[in-house]
């Protein structure tokens, strides 16, 4: 009996069916938490750290290198058009509408969202989402809400650490270039910047977030008893993921262009 009933969250995730039943089964899990605020918060703030603070070194390494290549190659090619005054629109452009979101979301997917794919897996594996189902606890709205919650939180931060540290690369490297003060920069930077533009960056960020988290929960729920199902539900997952996350930025783009 409880054998059976242990199973019941995996099969009804199975019924309701692929990946579009599972999105709107977390999401009205996730709607009902955030109306009670009945969630594990331990489950919250680890999550928050793996996905988030622990991911700050390689994001600062990847937006440091990009903003500074992003100003070596366009002092280098654009006076030779006369378009050098368009810098400070590429930065915009690439850095906050499109690379900090993309990038941090990979980062995000082949970190956080494997992890949890694993971790979800093993504990379907191990019995434990049965034991969690056999006391009346739903694994969904335990061990899915939280994380889910952690990962869009974590998503939004990181990108905007992408953002300011991208952008302050490209200043180090203009001052070392073209010394200019940090004032001048600044203002012309924000000439540029509109609010159109973080709207969409963080736009981009939260569906990335939210992907990530359904794509990688969905996949750890849906292994079965054979713990060589899991490498196949992790490689599944960061696959789904990487796709979803194309695809949503080009639409997002699109409809952001009209």
């Amino acid at each position: 009996m409880i054998k059976a009933t242990g199973r019941m969250v995996i099969l009804r995730i199975k019924n309701i069916s692929y990946m579009a039943g599972y999105f709107y089964y977390l999401t009205r899990k996730t709607i009902t938490y955030l109306l009670t605020r009945k969630m594990d918060r331990k489950v919250f703030i680890m999550q928050l750290l793996f996905t988030g603070v622990e991911a700050l070194p390689i994001v600062t390494l990847i937006s440091l290198g990009i903003g500074a290549v992003l100003i070596v190659q366009g002092v280098a090619i654009l006076p030779q058009f006369g378009q050098g005054e368009m810098l400070y629109n590429i930065l915009v452009l690439i850095i906050v509408r499109e690379l900090g979101p993309v990038i941090t979301a990979f980062i995000i997917a082949s970190r956080s969202g494997t992890a949890i794919t694993t971790e979800l897996g093993n504990m379907v594996v191990s019995h434990e989402i049965e034991a969690y189902e056999s006391v009346g606890i739903n694994p969904v709205t335990y061990l899915a809400v939280p994380r889910l919650l952690g990962v869009i939180g974590s998503m939004l931060l990181l990108n905007v650490y992408f953002i300011i540290f991208g952008l302050f690369g490209s200043f180090v490297v203009t001052s070392m270039l073209n010394p200019i003060p940090l004032k001048e920069y600044l203002q012309n930077l924000l000439q540029i910047l509109t609010a159109w533009d973080i709207f969409i960056s963080f736009l981009k960020s939260f569906v990335f977030g939210y992907f990530i988290a359904v794509i990688s929960t969905f996949h750890g729920f849906g292994v079965n008893r054979a713990i060589t199902e899991v490498p196949g539900a992790t490689i599944k997952s960061i696959s789904h993921c990487v796709t979803y996350i194309i695809i949503a930025d080009a639409v997002i783009t699109i409809i952001s262009r009209l």
